[in-house]
């Protein structure tokens, strides 16, 4: 939950990083995916160290690193700041993400890793149901009795707070979590045995017809197959994020605040529920191809459906079509993992896990900057949004056509 909102609070920020630092529209695109730059290419060589380390050791460092660059996000002055603070906020948040995938395979067969995924992702709604009223507060906080203390303004309160909130749930995870199930001491030993039997069974298999070393990834169509489908994901779940609290503004006729906020949840409640249930039945009905395929058609449609709309002051389609495409766009992720988890093994899982990741996050990077690119080239906002989802729908196909792959 902290990780998603320590990467997308910008999208609160943005008017007032605008107004305060002189922050263009186009700096803010190119700082929004910035992050995704240093992000990907830090994450595949952490997610090795992990592997290696163990994640009671490196998950909390990399929690601690984050917290502490986000929190210092509160002194951008200017374009250039902003977008090297947003560079090094991307490599020390690398490996998190895919290490935490990685660290999931350690602990929960096959036949609910789904669900447990699903339950993990369920932080990304969080991040925004609770995350955004308290990112709108902050911002709404007057500033006279603020400055009366530290002279910052609301902001830079939401970057520092948040920021902070990583570094206490690194110190936390230190002292709590156990890098594999024979480290439990906690796990009754019967229970532990049998666990540690099943997920022995299921290491075998993955195996037998996937590769199980770092560079085998790398030769393996499959994995490249998954790095393709996981970007275009991206680009949709980041078109999306970093321009939901803008158009949410748009839709209501207002400016960013608490009552934006709050309006802005909304469409992440839906996605809770979505994240939660459709894991859930399709670990077991074994129906992840299906459920992600219509999830992202659902999504692209939706966008498409946004940008036919706009954002208009009092438009009645726009607000569900926020909560259709952020419902199906999170809700396929959880889906999306159980492929390349059931596939990888050894240290083939955690480079290659790494690598989808780093790769797909690309997208990231790509969606802000195509949006604004597509937007002043055709002269009309609806174009971006247009564009995104046109890059999306592609990925359909390809998820469908996964189930014709020896995965």
């Amino acid at each position: 939950m902290v990780s998603f909102l320590d990467r997308t609070n910008i999208g609160f920020a943005k008017q007032a990083l605008q107004y305060s630092a002189g922050i263009s529209e186009a700096a803010y695109a190119l700082g929004a995916g910035l992050f995704f730059l240093t992000y990907s290419l830090f994450e595949t060589p952490s997610n090795l160290i992990l592997h290696r380390v163990g994640a009671k050791v490196w998950l909390p460092r990399i929690m601690v690193t984050w917290g502490l660059i986000s929190a210092a996000t509160m002194f951008a002055k200017g374009e250039i700041s902003f977008c090297l603070l947003r560079l090094l906020l991307g490599a020390a948040e690398a490996g998190f993400f895919p290490g935490v995938i990685l660290y999931l395979t350690y602990w929960f067969p096959n036949q609910i890793r789904g669900q447990i995924i699903g339950l993990f992702y369920l932080g990304v709604p969080l991040a925004f149901i609770l995350g955004a009223p308290l990112s709108g507060l902050l911002l709404d906080i007057p500033t006279t009795r603020l400055h009366a203390k530290l002279h910052l303004q609301g902001w830079q309160w939401m970057f520092l707070v948040e920021g902070l909130l990583a570094v206490a749930g690194g110190l936390l995870a230190f002292w709590y979590l156990d890098d594999k199930p024979d480290h439990a001491v906690w796990l009754p030993e019967p229970e532990k045995q049998v666990l540690l039997a099943e997920l022995s069974f299921e290491e075998l298999e993955r195996r037998a017809h996937g590769p199980s070393s770092f560079l085998a990834v790398f030769r393996s169509v499959p994995a490249l197959h998954f790095a393709l489908i996981y970007f275009l994901i991206q680009i949709g779940v980041y078109g999306v994020v970093f321009y939901l609290p803008t158009d949410i503004a748009s839709i209501l006729g207002e400016s960013i605040g608490l009552r934006v906020g709050l309006v802005s949840a909304i469409p992440w409640i839906f996605s809770l529920i979505a994240t939660f249930w459709l894991p859930r039945l399709a670990d077991r009905y074994q129906s992840h191809r299906l459920l992600a395929s219509l999830c992202l058609l659902a999504s692209s449609l939706a966008i498409s459906l946004l940008a036919l709309t706009g954002s208009r002051t009092g438009s009645v389609i726009a607000l569900p079509a926020l909560c259709v495409a952020a419902s199906g766009l999170l809700a396929i992720q959880p889906l999306f993992w159980t492929f390349p988890t059931n596939y990888l093994s050894g240290s083939g899982a955690a480079g290659g896990i790494a690598m989808i990741s780093a790769l797909g996050n690309i997208g990231g990077f790509i969606a802000p900057n195509i949006k604004v690119w597509a937007e002043h080239h055709f002269g009309a906002r609806q174009a971006g949004p247009f564009v995104l989802a046109a890059l999306v729908f592609p990925g359909v196909y390809l998820i469908a056509t996964l189930s014709r792959r020896k995965v």
